[in-house]
């Protein structure tokens, strides 16, 4: 862990930080409610500001007097492409290789089908599809499917870790989440791209808790399939279209599973006999949710003119400051941090167990401190240098220390499970 913020001890040496923080300005982007710390971006990104009016034009203009000509006139038709290209810069790819679509359970359904129709025209065809078995469950729930709609002989291998050591002749697909959702772990991604083209297997990365939190570099690490979610770190509201991402070389030959009529070569010829469109339009299916996709692009304008590096840097800072705060002030509650110590393997969110993690996590909410809990007894807190201040670090552990030595997350209303945690 970096010491730069040892020399915080002080809530007025948080507070000099953020008089010197170039990125301060970028927290008008959003409406934040007042008394809230929010460490949950990593979950739900806020509300934009500008979305608000965006959302309402788009509603009463374009559907409401424009109606079905908004589709040509408000230029619908081709939004998943210009927001692919906007997410595309983010991540060090070519414009035309990521376009915004469905969820990011659907696209790795089709990206994982269409990757093993590829393995099955090998000369030696490959047949495991490789994972983590601490991937996210969507992950592994979609591969399951996918194996069983397959009668099984595209049987799921998971490992415990070291997920290279299992790269053999078996693996057609290993389906790897960048960072781990629960303790922000993150792989070593053109390691492991190299590693895997040496064996034959191809790699579908699930971006979702790294597009926007940390730099990618998708061209450069020589990545072939991606996928990744718009309502996290890229701010586009509870339930965003998400993204996919298919290398230019990949993109001519790839099967597409679900043929639906946005991904056809001439959607409005309306012909009865599918023909894919060419590039990365025929990962599309069907109509675009267009409220959902404007309110994404919305999202994506609170990056507009800030690099990626800086706020990285900034996204470290603050949680290399939460966690030097946490073993000042609350070591002897018994937080162990479970995120890994160095920044080349960290993302950007930190989780800490505890036995009473649940409890204690909605007693902190419930003072305004807002993370989230993940089973079995992790505590989650995720640093979106956007609208985080080094104040609201110090503010959040402040008020986990008050909530420990006072007792508060003993209470009965903090034992009960809401249906999402």
């Amino acid at each position: 862990m970096n010491n730069d913020n040892a020399a915080c001890t002080t809530r007025a040496d948080c507070e000099a930080l953020d008089l010197a923080d170039s990125l301060a300005p970028a927290r008008e982007r959003f409406l934040l409610p007042d008394g809230v710390v929010y460490l949950d971006g990593n979950s739900l990104g806020p509300l934009p500001a500008a979305t608000v009016a965006r959302l309402d034009s788009a509603v009463r203009k374009e559907w409401g007097g424009g109606l079905i000509r908004s589709w040509n006139d408000a230029e619908w038709v081709t939004l998943p492409q210009r927001i692919g290209g906007t997410i595309a810069t983010m991540l060090g790819a070519r414009i035309d290789e990521i376009v915004a679509a469905d969820s990011t359970s659907v696209n790795i359904f089709k990206l994982l089908a269409g990757a093993l129709v590829l393995a099955s025209r090998q000369d030696k065809p490959r047949h495991v599809i490789l994972s983590e078995r601490s991937n996210f469950p969507t992950d592994l729930y979609i591969a399951q499917g996918v194996s069983a709609a397959l009668g099984g002989s595209y049987p799921l291998r998971l490992v415990a870790d070291d997920i290279e050591a299992a790269f053999d002749e078996h693996v057609a697909v290993a389906l790897i989440t960048h960072v781990d959702y629960r303790t922000g772990r993150m792989h070593d991604m053109k390691r492991l791209n190299a590693a895997a083209k040496k064996a034959g297997i191809r790699i579908i990365w699930d971006l979702s808790h790294s597009a926007g939190a940390v730099p990618v570099a998708l061209n450069d690490c020589d990545a072939e399939l991606a996928v990744g979610c718009g309502y996290k770190y890229l701010n586009g509201g509870p339930g965003a279209p998400a993204f996919l991402y298919v290398a230019h070389a990949l993109q001519h030959d790839f099967p597409t599973p679900l043929s639906g009529w946005f991904g056809h070569a001439a959607p409005f010829d309306f012909s009865a006999e599918y023909v894919p469109a060419p590039g990365i339009t025929r990962l599309q299916c069907g109509t675009p949710p267009m409220l959902a996709m404007i309110a994404l692009e919305s999202g994506l304008a609170t990056f507009a003119g800030l690099s990626m590096s800086d706020l990285r840097r900034k996204s470290l800072a603050l949680s290399d400051l939460f966690w030097s705060l946490m073993d000042a002030s609350c070591e002897e509650f018994g937080f162990v941090c479970v995120s890994p110590h160095e920044h080349a393997s960290r993302a950007s969110q930190l989780a800490f167990a505890h036995d009473d993690a649940h409890a204690i996590m909605q007693a902190i909410i419930a003072r305004g401190v807002i993370g989230d809990f993940r089973q079995p007894n992790l505590l989650r807190f995720g640093f979106t240098p956007l609208y985080l201040r080094h104040t609201d670090v110090w503010d959040a552990v402040n008020v986990i220390r008050d909530v420990m030595q006072s007792g508060a997350w003993k209470e009965d209303r903090y034992l009960q499970r809401n249906i999402v945690t």
